[in-house]
């Protein structure tokens, strides 16, 4: 899996990419979300919209570092100087700890995004009692997500529920794209699901479907390849694991 994290460029536009393979998937089309910020800092704030009106604000906090603060962007994390002259980012290592502070807070961000997606949008397999539940973004094409739901049964042995939603990487209105809208508007999603992994043709359906929403929603929270697997606390657990190795992970997430 392509390890390329989402990048925020600042021109005169704030833009958002999530890079999959040679193609660089974008969000079908541009919000327009006014900046809402659950903690505030109006010279920050000032500075960013006046770079980028259409931005999204989610959060405006206190960063390990002097003199700057942590911004929230709808999914990804920045840092501001308190004066809005200057912005950075990348990951913030503590070198005490070793620790991705970045990546903590970005986690805390998926979480409770991932945590707002109701079940009634993702195509769930899950033993009777799970103990464990990840949500995985796949691609109906991806070699490594067919490998990965070839062994759904032994993920599921396991306590571990799949919550899958669909991250075509070739974008929207793609092959790909086009068929996961034929697996969620077949009668049995799940039995559509594993025939399309495994290479079946289903009958091209056109109804009321999430895939475009699920597109978006990766984009929003940095998806660049599939499979992307994710815990219940945000943490990105990487591409393919077998199912022995995401036990593991799982049992040693902090």
């Amino acid at each position: 899996m392509n390890n390329m994290r989402v990048l925020i460029v600042f021109t005169l536009l704030f833009t958002v990419q999530a890079c999959a393979q040679s193609a660089a998937p974008t969000p079908l089309k541009n919000t327009t979300a006014k900046s809402v910020a659950a903690k505030d800092d109006p010279v920050i704030r000032a500075a960013l919209v006046k770079v980028a009106p259409n931005i999204q604000i989610t959060n405006i906090g206190p960063s390990p570092i002097v003199g700057f603060k942590e911004v929230s962007l709808d999914g990804s994390v920045v840092y501001v100087s308190n004066d809005g002259k200057y912005l950075f980012q990348g990951a913030l290592i503590d070198l005490a700890t070793r620790k991705n502070l970045t990546d903590i807070s970005q986690a805390a961000i998926r979480k409770n995004t991932l945590a707002a997606v109701p079940d009634s949008r993702k195509i769930i397999f899950a033993p009777a009692n799970p103990k464990y539940t990840v949500t995985v973004f796949t691609d109906i094409d991806c070699g490594f997500c067919r490998k990965m739901h070839s062994q759904i049964a032994e993920y599921n042995k396991l306590g571990i529920a799949v919550d899958y939603l669909f991250f075509p990487r070739a974008g929207v209105g793609s092959e790909s794209f086009q068929k996961a809208v034929n697996v969620w508007c077949a009668p049995n999603r799940n039995i559509a699901l594993t025939m399309a992994k495994n290479d079946k043709s289903l009958p091209k359906k056109t109804c009321a479907n999430n895939v475009a929403a699920d597109y978006n929603l990766g984009v929003k929270i940095g998806v660049d390849g599939t499979p992307a697997v994710y815990a219940a606390n945000g943490q990105q657990l990487g591409g393919y694991l077998s199912p022995q190795d995401l036990l593991k992970v799982l049992q040693n997430l902090n």
